[in-house]
């Protein structure tokens, strides 16, 4: 017994190690997370790879560098001997006669063994330095591990469609794109965030001094990058209906506000490459820039505000109105109060709106400031009404805000009512709901609790509704079985708990019932009275035996 136990605790314990961490078709599981963890430290990886070439940044950081090298070799190293410990767990190497000596000679084994290989080497084997950190690039190959499964899925998904359709699918939000379709966003934001950053850096001179050459690379890959996603994002964008002409569709969506700010985000870098030689057109750098923008694309809360801020705003107009006017008020009488006393300060009107809205504002600079007892009165004034009219705007964004929240809430939980009509929640339909909350960014967490809490009303109005139409009915056979058990136990207990004689009678003599009704209460009530019913006696004389 003892031999038993020994023998099935490490295989109880593989089982939960690879269904919690690694199995990507798990309900309740985190492997999407540690792909996703993995992924980003692979990234970091490169980006370290990088600066290590630059020695103004390497050398002072010598240590960190190895360190952090040293701290990803231990969780590639940890990950690739996990990996290999639950291979009989995984369907795919669990049927095999020696299941981990073929997850050793797979693809993904051995992309996992060239990534670290390279620094286990190097503690036996002279490797000259330069080698090795080619070497380490073998760890960009793990991101295959993340992207190959999302392309084989996106190909299954887009088998028979057109190439326009397939470009369409991966850059625009559609049900055809799949993992892949997430993995280009993120790989857009990626570049989004480094080109920004490295126009940041430029502005610092000795960071520009040491990395001149390389913030133009960078920027050049930045630019080619935005170009083709610009070009596809033209090229398919006729596969949506709002613009379906190959000309004016394309035109339409060119002049939206999301084409434009990619349209921006490239602009510069050819302006400068092509009309260095006539204009100076340096400051147009500033315009990079405008890339940040396009994370916009990817969040919902930007949308979600420019929604409030289209509904509110007729209330948002006249409160801006009320302040424009006490604003103007205020600078008269501050120009009218101080101008004697400082003619250099509040030299004219225009002048006094700044100390106005300083003031108002609640900011009070003190660049300029009244020194007259009446213009200091005014300004304590101006200081208290400004608390109260500057918060306006605020709190109507913010109520607008919270309550397009419970609009999105509500969006969702009435998708699922519609899902749930037939009391089953399917995986198709719950992929949908899940990339519906994931646009109005509501969390996993959030959504599991709304599913549960419609699930449960569904179920509750399942059961108090007396009549489902037949066409509902009709599509639905899981309802059409559960509205019929409860019709069936209604039915138990009316004739369990009625006066079975005096209902008999109203039946028999009542015009509403037909043939088909009347044989069907006379089955509920040979079953409830323990007696053969005469449909029952027809039957058994027709075919000689109890039908039942």
């Amino acid at each position: 017994m003892s031999v038993t136990t020994a023998t099935n605790s490490p295989q109880s314990f593989r089982s939960k190690v690879y269904h919690f961490f690694f199995d990507p078709h798990g309900k309740e599981t985190y492997a999407q997370h540690v792909d996703n963890w993995l992924a980003a430290l692979i990234i970091a990886n490169v980006a370290a790879m990088l600066f290590e070439i630059v020695p103004a940044v390497y050398e002072p950081y010598k240590r960190w560098f190895h360190l952090f090298d040293v701290f990803s070799i231990v969780i590639f190293t940890f990950e690739y001997c996990v990996r290999l410990y639950i291979a009989p767990e995984d369907p795919e190497f669990s049927k095999s006669r020696w299941p981990r000596l073929k997850y050793a000679f797979s693809l993904y084994a051995l992309i996992d063994l060239l990534a670290i290989l390279p620094f286990y080497l190097s503690a036996f084997v002279n490797i000259d330095l330069r080698l090795l950190r080619v070497l380490r690039l073998l760890r960009l190959l793990k991101l295959f591990r993340v992207v190959l499964p999302a392309t084989q899925e996106f190909l299954r998904v887009n088998r028979g469609r057109t190439f326009r359709q397939k470009v369409y699918a991966l850059v625009f939000p559609s049900e055809y794109g799949g993992k892949l379709h997430e993995y280009y966003d993120f790989f857009i934001v990626f570049w989004v965030l480094i080109s920004v950053l490295a126009v940041i850096l430029e502005s610092v001179d000795a960071i520009y001094y040491n990395l001149a050459v390389e913030f133009v690379v960078l920027d050049a890959m930045a630019v080619l990058v935005f170009s083709f996603e610009y070009a596809f994002r033209l090229y398919s964008c006729v596969e949506n209906p709002k613009y379906a002409h190959w000309f004016s569709g394309r035109f339409r969506y060119a002049r939206s506000p999301v084409a434009v700010i990619d349209f921006l985000a490239i602009m510069p870098f050819f302006l400068e490459v092509f009309l260095h030689h006539l204009v100076d057109l340096r400051f147009l750098r500033a315009f990079r820039l405008m890339r940040l923008f396009k994370l916009t694309r990817y969040t919902g809360s930007t949308s979600t505000l420019f929604t409030v801020v289209r509904r509110e705003l007729p209330i948002i107009g006249t409160s801006a109105f009320v302040m424009m006017l006490l604003v103007v008020l205020a600078a008269s009488f501050g120009y009218l109060l101080e101008h004697e006393a400082q003619p250099d300060k509040f030299e004219n009107i225009p002048t006094a709106i700044y100390w106005a809205v300083i003031t108002l504002a609640s900011v009070g600079y003190g660049d300029i400031s009244p020194i007259t007892p009446l213009g200091r009165l005014m300004t304590v004034v101006m200081a208290l009404l400004g608390i109260g009219i500057f918060a306006i705007p605020a709190s109507i964004l913010s109520s607008g805000f919270m309550q397009e929240l419970q609009s999105q809430r509500q969006q969702i939980e009435n998708e699922l009512f519609g899902m749930l009509e037939d009391g089953v929640l399917s995986d198709e339909e719950r992929e949908k709901v899940e990339q519906l909350a994931h646009k109005l960014n509501i969390s996993h967490q959030q959504l599991e609790t709304l599913i549960d809490k419609a699930k449960r009303e569904s179920k509750s109005r399942l059961q108090n509704d007396r009549y489902m139409p037949a066409d509902m009915l009709s599509k639905s056979p899981a309802m059409a079985k559960a509205h019929f058990h409860i019709l069936a136990e209604q039915m138990k207990l009316l004739a369990h708990h009625s006066d079975l004689a005096a209902v008999n009678r109203l039946i028999e003599g009542s015009a509403d019932f037909d043939k088909h009704h009347r044989s069907l209460w006379n089955a509920l009530k040979s079953l409830e009275l323990g007696v053969p019913s005469k449909t029952d006696d027809k039957s058994k004389d027709e075919s000689g035996k109890d039908s039942h």
